[in-house]
């Protein structure tokens, strides 16, 4: 059996705000009602999903816009970040996704949670590095790390 829901937040690989979907019962009755992430689709809540979903898309533009403006920023200006280093250039441990989002919030003044900063592996030599930076949907500016020798 299957319940039809008008989804009143954004729920991951599900929908957004103000979309009507069918999910299994106990989905519903178990998950997405008791949070307060979805209501049961009655009449009058399929036609209030309009403004739901016209709501949220002003919200999305507004929030995208001021991404765009962080990412640009981001992009044309280098992020130092101090590691130990040995003669050749290597690195005594590495520099994570965590090192890289404290030293945007320390330089930069950007908040960045630490999943949001994509490396395929820790970065272990000194040098410059770029690293993508996912800040909102279809918004990652190329962020370039210098890592340099701690004193």
């Amino acid at each position: 059996m299957s319940t039809k829901v008008v989804l009143q937040k954004q729920v991951d690989k599900l929908g957004s705000p103000g979309d009507v979907v069918d999910v299994a019962d106990g989905y519903a009755r178990n998950y997405l009602l008791p949070r307060g992430l979805a209501v049961r689709a009655t009449k009058g809540m399929v036609r209030h999903q309009d403004s739901l979903k016209r709501a949220h898309e002003v919200r999305v533009v507004k929030q995208k816009g001021e991404f765009e403006s962080i990412a640009s920023m981001l992009a044309g200006t280098p992020v130092k970040v101090k590691a130990r280093a040995g003669d050749e250039g290597k690195l005594f441990g590495s520099v994570t996704a965590d090192n890289i989002a404290d030293a945007l919030r320390a330089q930069l003044e950007v908040d960045v949670d630490k999943r949001s900063v994509h490396l395929d592996e820790p970065i272990r030599s000194l040098g410059t590095h770029e690293v993508k930076v996912r800040l909102f949907a279809d918004v990652e500016p190329i962020v370039h790390v210098e890592v340099v020798a701690a004193d």
